[in-house]
Formats: C-alpha cells, structure tokens, sequence
C-alpha cells in the first residue's frame, strides 16, 4: 500500500503523505504488511476555559477544497467565532487546503452534510450548436496565445513607461545633487531615495540582471513581498541600471534590531517570523512558477508602519531550473546552507536554513554573519544538560531588550524551530509548511 493511499484512505486526509515521510522514512513511497508507522495527528482535549464555556469534544477536521471558517460552522452549528478561538485565528489568517483545525463541540459530533452550494444557480437551457472538439481546442490554444502575447506587451510597456518617469525624476534629482551621500546606504548597491516627496528603495545592478528582476516580479504579487515599482537605465554607460522598489517605512530587520531606540517586542517578533514564512511559502507553491529566493537575510527583510514584515526579491530562480554556479545568488556575509556552499545546489531547504539564521537573529538580537550564533544557540540542546539548566542557557541567549517579557515557551518553541531549520542535512529540516503550522499557534 503507498503512503498516499494511507494518508487518504485510512486517515481520511487528517495525516498529509508528506509528513508520514517525515516522520518515518525520507523517500519512504509504499509499505508492506507488518511495517510499523508513526501517524502524527492532530488532536486535542478540552480544558478548564473550554469546559465552562460548553465545550465537551475537540474534532479533528481536515480542510479540503472549497472549505472555509463560515461553511464548517454550518456543517457543525457553531459560530465561526468558536473556531477562531479554539484555533487562534482571526478573520483575517488564511488557512490551506489539507491543514487539520480543531472543531470545539458542546454535544456528540453531527455533521450537516446538505450545506447549499454557494456557486451562482445555473441559467435555463440555450439552443446549442454541435462544434468539432479537436477544432473548439485549437482555437482556444490560439486565444490563450493571443491573450499571453497582448498581456506580456502591455506589461512590457508598463514598466517602460515607469522607468522613463523615474529616469526623467531621477536626472532632475541629479541636477541638485550629484553625489549620493553615505546616509542613503541601506546595503551594498541598495539606497534610500525620494520620489514626489516619497520614500524609495533604489537597487543598482548590471544591465544584463535587470530583465531578470522585471519577469520575476511581473508574474509574483503578495503582501509580504517588497513591490517593484519601475526602472530605469544609466544615463551614459547602460551596463548599469536602476530598480525603484517600494520602501517599507521601519527600514530592514537586522536595523530595527541593532538600534537601540526600536525595541521589537516579542508578539512582533513572532508576527515577523509569520509573515516571511508566508512569503516562502507563496515562492515556493503558490507563484507559477515557483521560485526559491536564495538570498533571505535579515538586511533584505523590511518592516512596514505596522511592523508587518516584506522580503525584497532582487535575485531568484525558478525551481525547476539548477544552479550552475556556486554562490552565485548569496550575499556577502550571509551565512548559507552547508550544501550550498560545497555543491551550488538550489532547493527549498536552501531557503529553509536561511530562514533559521533569521529566526536565530529574531531571538537572539545578534547578526548571524557565521556559525558562531549558531554554536551559541544550541549549546542548550545537547551536552545533555537538566531541563533548569536548559531554560537559564535559553534565558542568556535571548535579546536583553526583551527584558523577559516573553513566554518561556514560545521562546524555547521559537529556538527549537531555528535550530531544527539550520540542520546540517537538509533531510532534517522541517518544510515551510510545517513552520507555518508552528508559528500560526503564536500570532
């Protein structure tokens, strides 16, 4: 039997196939009779809060397709509020297909499977004309073709029209002040710049690299992900050129987090670790294609006015396409994944390990440029120290700015989750969805 049919059959998706992998074997594809499993499922009972407000049974439910907070309530007649609160969601959190939630019931399970259809009512009958299939298909191959060369020369000339407004901005700028002053660095080849009195980030790069940016950015649109906004070309030599991105107001992460004037507090910082799990897990299954980033660093993490955080994509691949070049898309002084640096190659577990390094950085205030912080971190992991030992170690490690006003265990969950994440062998790292199963508990 595969594992699919277990996860799908026996468990009735409360289990995905990907995890009972995880769990047992990597690789693990089918099992033969007598083989021993380890099932992870979800489940829970009813505490004190919950028993005086009602509540006597927690459900296990997986969502599937077409699933929503409104249309279980109806199958289960409860509030959608209740299952907010059993959860820790709120009306805004996006909840997946196949993530399992917890149904709080205040009698005996019954499940109302008669829910109407929300799709609109189907229109009478209309006279029909037979059709030959085989032509009806090509001449929707040419319409899509049609509709994906118009759209690509409307996006094309979009971007043209933006880079000539900015060009044009940009030179009149230059005519005030030619030379960029030191406080405009925010990075390397990154500055802070003012358009009609708003804030920019501007990324010089070679000219070959820009188009590059332009197709990636062109098919990607997601909250937590820094817009491009336009480009434009040097004015003399066209080697180089210019993208005017969004500029998210608190400025990078690894600022906010050295300055001694901005103290994060512990809710941000879990909200922060949320939003750059949910804008890799958009790269990496939701875009079409799907990408890996490659460079996640707490420099290239910028915070909005209400502290909600935003990668900035300047480089990064398709996944179905290899690295040929080791290094090639990192930034100095990033500490990377172990197999990246020894064999280029590019996977999702490479940005894995680099989201790790981010949540070590969160936890712990200090910048991550080598192993060193990682030594530190888990110093509380091994050596087989008593559970007292472990919390004082973790307490020395965590940002003083945080003044102990933390749960203690989030932020051992938080630490634990980092150091699962920077594993050496990437088999042993957790997926994306599986950290934003973590994090969705503490936001």
């Amino acid at each position: 039997m595969t594992v699919s049919e277990i996860s799908c059959t026996i468990f009735e998706g409360l289990v995905k196939s990907v995890t009972l992998k995880e769990e047992d074997f990597p690789g693990l594809n089918s099992l033969s009779a007598g083989s021993n499993l380890h099932a992870p499922l979800k489940c829970d009972c009813p505490d004190k809060i919950s028993r005086n407000s009602g509540v006597r049974y927690f459900v296990t439910y997986p969502f599937i397709e077409g699933d929503d907070t409104k249309k279980l309530s109806l199958k289960f007649n409860i509030s959608v509020e209740e299952i907010w609160k059993a959860n820790n969601l709120d009306p805004t959190t996006t909840v997946y297909p196949n993530t399992t939630v917890l149904v709080p019931l205040k009698a005996k399970p019954f499940v109302n499977l008669n829910i109407p259809n929300s799709e609109p009512p189907i229109p009478g009958f209309l006279p029909t004309i037979p059709v030959n299939k085989r032509a009806k298909i090509i001449q929707l191959k040419k319409l899509c073709i049609a509709v994906s060369v118009v759209g690509f020369f409307l996006i094309l000339a979009t971007l043209v029209s933006c880079g000539l407004y900015v060009e044009a901005l940009w030179k009149r700028s230059n005519k005030q002040q030619k030379n960029v002053s030191d406080e405009t660095s925010i990075s390397p080849s990154v500055y802070k710049g003012l358009i009609d009195n708003g804030e920019v980030m501007i990324k010089q790069m070679k000219f070959e690299g820009t188009r590059q940016v332009i197709d990636v950015h062109s098919k990607i649109n997601h909250v937590n992900i820094v817009k491009l906004h336009g480009v434009c070309y040097g004015e003399d030599d066209f080697s180089w050129s210019y993208l005017v991105f969004e500029f998210p107001v608190n400025g990078s992460l690894r600022d906010c987090l050295s300055s001694s004037s901005t103290s994060l507090s512990w809710h941000r910082r879990t909200q922060i670790a949320f939003d750059i799990a949910t804008g890799l897990h958009y790269l990496h299954y939701c875009a079409v294609p799907s990408y890996f980033h490659m460079s996640i660093n707490s420099k290239g993490i910028f915070l909005t006015s209400n502290w909600r955080a935003k990668l900035t994509v300047f480089k990064a691949i398709p996944a179905d396409e290899s690295l040929k070049e080791s290094g090639s898309l990192t930034s100095p002084g990033v500490w990377v994944a172990p197999e990246y640096v020894l064999y280029g190659s590019a996977t999702e577990k490479v940005d894995i390990f680099a989201y790790g390094v981010v949540l070590l950085e969160l936890i712990s205030g200090k910048q991550a440029a080598d192993g060193k912080l990682f030594e530190e971190s888990v110093t509380f992991f091994g050596g087989g120290a008593n559970e007292g030992c472990c919390f004082e170690q973790l307490r020395n490690f965590l940002d003083p700015c945080l003044k102990e006003d933390y749960p203690i265990a989030e932020a051992l969950c938080l630490a634990v989750l980092a150091s699962s994440c920077v594993e050496e062998d990437p088999l042993h790292r957790p997926s994306i969805d599986d950290v934003i199963k973590i994090l969705a508990r503490m936001v």
